[in-house]
């Protein structure tokens, strides 16, 4: 079972501004690492998560406000809510904080016996908070929050596929999860004795529509591998199966590999080191922008086409 957990989560969202206010300020997140999409050096990427972004935590976004891309669709083929998880007894005061960051909230049914609220960003991204007993990773606790009502980390991500077999055959052939619930349209699959962090629910819908790629979606879930050897090898795996899998990519803090599974949902298999503090010391991290080594050369355009942010 090469899969250890998830690893992070990465969306589109609209202005970069109102991410860092909504994650920092709303949901007590840490911003553990300010640097540019790889793939377009003027759009950030930023990387949310505990005090040092422990694989499992994290929620990273690319902030496209002006860059002309359009607002997305949610649907077949997607990650359409990404969960993290709080402490048992917390909801009623994240209500509360939510509703004064201007968040509606929405009560809605637990999910296996585990309450939950749901709420959006401005970017129009889902969430749920899940309160649960079972994690026992500590939180950051950022400003103006208690460690009794802090994130732990990710709790789990749903996403949406037409016909959940062939899905949930490559997970647990290949990838190491089980499943272990199921109620009416939800497959609750989970790797490594499951919980917090290590959880994925599978929603499947024969006629839902296919999402399309934009602002206010997500564009692909991360799990977690140790080592590079494995990656590879899980790699190997996955070609054999019959995915198409791009080749290995230097992420400076982890390494990466792509694929489709067979419903369309975008996975990532990434390494859990180098980390994030490969670049920073850790009561530093997040507070510099960091270029991985072949953008310094283009450093000065880059962050003079960059929006100005505070946080």
């Amino acid at each position: 079972m090469p899969i250890l957990s998830l690893h992070h989560v990465t969306a589109t969202v609209d202005d970069a501004q109102d991410d860092l206010d909504f994650c920092i300020g709303g949901l007590g997140l840490r911003l553990v690492k300010k640097t540019v999409n790889f793939d377009n050096h003027h759009v950030y990427h930023f990387y949310y998560g505990d005090e040092r972004g422990t694989p499992g935590t994290v929620w990273t976004t690319f902030p496209y406000k002006g860059r002309g891309v359009r607002v997305g669709t949610k649907g077949a083929g997607q990650v359409t809510v990404t969960a993290f998880s709080v402490p048992t007894g917390s909801l009623a005061e994240w209500r509360a904080r939510l509703a004064a960051h201007g968040v509606a909230v929405t009560d809605i049914e637990s999910h296996f016996g585990e309450p939950a609220i749901s709420f959006a960003d401005r970017s129009g991204l889902t969430f749920e908070l899940i309160a649960t007993d079972r994690d026992a990773r500590a939180p950051w606790v950022a400003d103006g929050f208690e460690a009794d009502l802090a994130i732990r980390g990710l709790h789990s991500v749903g996403f949406v596929v037409r016909d959940p077999d062939r899905t949930v055959d490559l997970m647990s052939s290949l990838l190491g999860y089980d499943v272990v619930d199921q109620a009416p349209g939800r497959i609750r699959v989970a790797v490594q004795g499951g919980g917090p962090g290590k959880t994925i629910d599978i929603l499947h819908d024969r006629r839902a529509d296919l999402g399309v790629n934009g602002l206010g979606t997500v564009h692909h879930v991360a799990m977690a591998v140790a080592t590079d050897g494995e990656q590879l090898q899980l790699r190997e795996r996955l070609v054999e199966y019959g995915c198409n899998v791009t080749e290995v990519r230097d992420r400076c803090y982890f390494k990466s590999i792509y694929f489709r599974e067979p419903g369309g949902v975008l996975f990532e298999i990434a390494t859990m080191e180098p980390g994030f503090t490969v670049d920073e010391e850790i009561g530093s991290l997040g507070r510099a922008l960091k270029l991985p080594p072949w953008e310094e050369p283009q450093r000065a355009n880059i962050e003079k086409a960059l929006p100005k942010v505070s946080y």
